[in-house]
């Protein structure tokens, strides 16, 4: 992952994401959540148009990509054959993040998840990007012992560690929390 320009597309974002927060799901009430998730994307993915715009038996145009949601091995993956290198590189994208989130020290992101957390409860949705956008930038002004590593990508595996932390406490902020997460990154990765 040399940079994050497979994010600078919606899209891709929103795929990224999502294969990210469905890595080791343990809780039958938050895969549930991630499932439906990924049923409204896979239904926004069919709305794009496509370049053939060719349609399908059932009326809809052809999915470019669909993310399964498998508790062992999450991955993108092609619906259409000339996808296979973006869907690899999206899984790249996404695997790279878990593996910097993997290397967060794991008291400050507990912290920041409780946090987050705590605020997101107890203010309106308005606000939780400010609250998302301010427990990220506290723990990277804390420090997060990655210094090796480009400050966009540990912004992004930063974020979305503590959304799925928060997801995980309270699955049925999934949706909301999702939406907050790809309009901050967003501009991380257009950077």
């Amino acid at each position: 992952m040399d940079d994050l320009r497979n994010l600078t597309s919606g899209q891709n974002t929103a795929l990224v994401i999502l294969a990210f927060l469905q890595a080791d799901c343990r809780d039958s009430e938050y895969g549930q959540e991630l499932f439906s998730l990924r049923q409204e994307i896979n239904i926004g993915l069919r709305k794009e148009p496509l370049d053939d715009g060719d349609l399908e038996t059932d009326g809809h145009l052809p999915r470019c990509f669909t993310v399964s949601l498998d508790h062992i091995q999450p991955s993108v993956e092609p619906q259409r054959p000339g996808n296979h290198a973006n869907a690899a590189a999206l899984q790249q994208v996404a695997e790279e993040l878990r593996e910097i989130a993997a290397g967060l020290e794991h008291s400050v992101v507990f912290r920041a998840t409780q946090n987050l957390s705590r605020n997101i409860r107890t203010s309106p949705s308005e606000e939780w990007k400010h609250h998302l956008s301010w427990e990220v930038d506290r723990v990277m002004q804390q420090g997060v012992n990655l210094k090796d590593l480009p400050r966009e990508r540990v912004i992004v595996a930063l974020t979305l560690t503590l959304v799925k932390g928060v997801c995980e406490q309270a699955p049925r902020l999934l949706r909301s929390l999702f939406s907050i997460a790809l309009q901050y990154i967003g501009p991380v990765g257009a950077r």
